[in-house]
């Protein structure tokens, strides 16, 4: 996030030092901390947030995109009738005087 090096860091802290005092130094650094932390946390949750807005959006996009797909639809129907027309047919019997079907065992010799 920001590029801060360790003399930086020495110099806010002695200034700190300076400005502050010795006695309320660690008070303030503990204060600094803390909101900090709670800065953080904020950010990530405010991401969080945003991240869930754009999925929720991208899906709802994906969704009505489906929806506007009537081919898609006409083509799930197709098949359903193609389904039930054909299904009467594939349960009926074979015809009895069936050709292809022998009524003579298997014999091994021949």
């Amino acid at each position: 996030m920001f590029d801060i090096g360790f003399w930086e860091l020495t110099i806010i802290g002695v200034v700190a030092l300076l400005v502050i005092g010795p006695e309320r130094l660690p008070r303030v650094a503990r204060t600094a901390g803390l909101w900090l932390g709670r800065a953080r946390r904020f950010v990530s949750s405010v991401k969080a947030d945003i991240d869930r807005e754009l999925a929720a959006d991208e899906l709802k996009k994906t969704l009505a995109k489906q929806a506007q797909m009537p081919e898609l639809y006409d083509i799930v129907e197709d098949t359903k009738q193609t389904i039930q027309d054909t299904k009467p047919s594939a349960v009926e019997e074979p015809p009895s005087d069936n050709k292809a079907v022998t009524k003579k065992p298997n014999d091994a010799s021949g």
